[in-house]
């Protein structure tokens, strides 16, 4: 029986619609999964959707939907995205599933029951869209959330918390036994600096809201989002409810991963499999971000990508190639439609389908059906030896995810195979009979090299790679037909069109500026009318005390005078002015903003301020004038 491989991507956050970042990993572990298929593995891709979650409950509510309903439709988009895309997925997990709510809930009563889970109180700062929890030392004078930058809410509630505290040794060893744990290494060194200043112990539980697993000993509690997210990866093959199933396939072989949520995967998944006396996934892989045109993608900016609009217009394999061959992966790449059109014309159009194209023409030209070689001549050694090496290198480049090598190496093939045919001469050699034979060898070589890139690229060029065979009348039937002289000879070909036709950059029209024009009707959408202004209440206030708010770095109470009216309000001023210094200045503030608390102090309005990269300066008036006085 061949060995089992099983790879995962992250379980999507059914926030927004999937975009090309999305993609990018699921295309990337497809790749992976077809790969390891094609070398015999008994494999299994596993995707999803994560679907619990404050940040859904509150999208859900504003859509004025039932949380379940809301989850139903957003999911249904990734899992009709990933059949365009033709992903190679097993499974497709949602949280929503009842197998995945057990497999949760036997996971947290386990722990509790060891006593890795207690109940406490959480008091601190919590980012609603990353469903995350941030600490002072996270954050900067803003109080921003450090991965998405939106404003924190401060929370105070009951939870039960994991002693991750208590895994942080363990861990520490394991990292040192298992170099390759984390991949690249500059996210492993990452990771291990967090875990040398020691690990502390995390809320796994919420009791503000009720979207989430149920905790299944106490029902004022759900199961927090990433704790319950984490579990999909066992859930999703067994654990608790097919123990066959689970025993084949895990431990995991590889988690790809964006690098923004590499902390829960590398640390506190462990951790919780650790207190679960359960094997660690293999390797974990936290790759970097990806731009487009230079620009991190995002609605307002209207660059976040449709896939399915660049596959219309280029082709699934045209922008898989692209994504695999342009962008290092594990680092942050940039995602441009110029330099996919480059490739595109330059790799695929100008180097393989010249090359096929070319080849099959001649053999149509000049034999009934691919010939067969017999006069060996010169640079036959050559071609022979650089596609056994190419052979040997793509192996070692695809099983370390380092798809730009492996496609740098097969085009390096691809290119010496036009270089032979300018180095042969084939169009001298059918002008004399006498030659014939060495003209079928040099077609032969010419063909056997393009059956062996067919296969090479199989896991990436899906249609690509069947096409070829379809033209070379060749069967692909195991990796063990890689090699040379492999080809079946006295077969039919197809010459047929070229594979990729060249994009006439003067005429065509890039997608990508289409999202300008969206962006654009976004901008004349959120621009705001004079009635949406009137809602807000300016004022100019007086700043009469100011004191540091106790236990916080950042925070400042402030009193103010709004027209003879004291008023109270929290900043995050404190790294940048003194109380001292702030005592009599007149100040801009949001009157009528609905009342907060922050570290347990009220707040009954907000102050402005400007920020640019570098500093941050509280917005005051030109000149004397009575606090109280209104912003028109």
């Amino acid at each position: 029986m061949p060995s089992t491989f099983y790879v995962t991507t992250p379980i999507y956050y059914i926030n927004s619609d999937p975009h090309i970042g999305s993609a990018y990993t699921t295309i990337i572990a497809d790749v992976v999964a077809r790969y390891k298929r094609m070398m015999g593995y008994d494999t299994f891709f596993l995707t999803g959707t994560d679907e619990h979650g404050q940040h859904v409950l509150r999208s859900a509510q504003a859509a004025k939907k039932d949380p379940k309903e809301f989850s139903d439709e957003l999911a249904r988009r990734f899992v009709n995205l990933w059949k365009e895309l033709e992903i190679s997925n097993d499974a497709f997990v949602r949280t929503t599933d009842d197998y995945h709510v057990k497999t949760v809930q036997l996971f947290f009563q386990k722990m509790y029951d060891k006593g890795d889970i207690y109940l406490g109180k959480y008091e601190g700062w919590y980012c609603v869209n990353c469903e995350t929890f941030w600490t002072d030392k996270d954050l900067d004078e803003n109080n921003l959330c450090p991965t998405c930058q939106r404003p924190l809410e401060h929370v105070k509630e009951e939870n039960y918390f994991f002693r991750l505290s208590k895994y942080t040794e363990p861990l520490l060893k394991h990292f040192r036994e298992h170099p390759d744990f984390v991949g690249p290494d500059f996210r492993r060194n990452e990771m291990l600096r967090i875990l040398e200043d020691g690990l502390e112990d995390v809320s796994v539980s919420r009791t503000s809201f009720n979207w989430g697993v149920p905790v299944p000993f106490d029902s004022k509690h759900v199961v927090y989002v990433w704790f319950d997210a984490l579990v999909n990866y066992v859930s999703a093959i067994g654990y608790g409810w097919d123990e066959e199933m689970f025993n084949k396939y895990w431990p995991a072989d590889v988690h790809f991963i964006g690098k923004e949520i590499n902390r829960f995967h590398s640390l506190v998944w462990p951790a919780m499999l650790m207190s679960m006396e359960l094997p660690l996934p293999k390797k974990i892989f936290a790759h970097g971000w990806l731009t487009v045109n230079g620009e991190k993608i995002s609605k307002s900016r209207g660059n976040a990508v449709d896939p399915r609009v660049l596959i219309k217009a280029y082709g699934i394999d045209a922008v898989k190639y692209y994504l695999l061959r342009d962008i290092q992966f594990g680092n942050d790449g940039d995602f441009s439609e110029d330099n996919l059109i480059v490739r595109i014309n330059a790799d695929l159009a100008n180097d393989l389908g010249n090359l096929i194209h070319r080849t099959l023409s001649m053999i149509s030209q000049n034999f009934d059906s691919l010939p067969a070689p017999s006069e060996v001549g010169a640079y036959d050694d050559e071609i022979e030896k650089l596609t056994i090496e190419t052979i040997k290198e793509y192996f070692r480049f695809m099983d370390e995810f380092k798809f730009t090598e492996a496609l740098t190496n097969v085009w390096k093939l691809v290119k010496f195979g036009n270089k032979y045919i300018d180095l042969t001469e084939p169009w001298l050699l059918a002008r004399d009979i006498s030659k014939k034979a060495r003209l079928a060898t040099v077609l032969y070589n010419l063909s056997d090299l393009i059956r062996n890139v067919a296969i090479m690229l199989s896991p990436i060029l899906v249609k690509t790679s069947d096409n070829i065979f379809k033209k070379l009348g060749q069967k692909f039937e195991g990796i063990e037909t890689l090699g040379w002289h492999k080809t079946i000879s006295g077969v039919k070909i197809v010459v047929g069109e070229p594979l990729f036709p060249r994009i006439d950059t003067k005429k065509w029209k890039k997608v990508i500026n289409m999202t300008k024009e969206e962006a654009q009707k976004t901008n004349e959408n959120s621009q705001v009318t004079i009635e949406d202004f009137s809602k807000l209440d300016l004022r100019v206030a007086r700043i009469v005390k100011a004191e540091r708010i106790p236990k916080s770095e950042k925070l400042l109470r402030l009193i103010l005078d709004v027209g003879g009216e004291e008023r109270q309000i929290v900043a995050g001023i404190a790294k940048i002015y003194t109380p001292e210094s702030l005592i009599g200045r007149e100040i801009i503030i949001i009157y009528n903003l609905k009342p907060t608390k922050l570290m347990g102090v009220d707040s009954n309005g907000m102050l402005l301020a400007a920020k640019d990269s570098n500093k941050l300066r509280i917005l005051t008036v030109d000149g004397q004038i009575d606090p109280g006085a209104k912003i028109s």
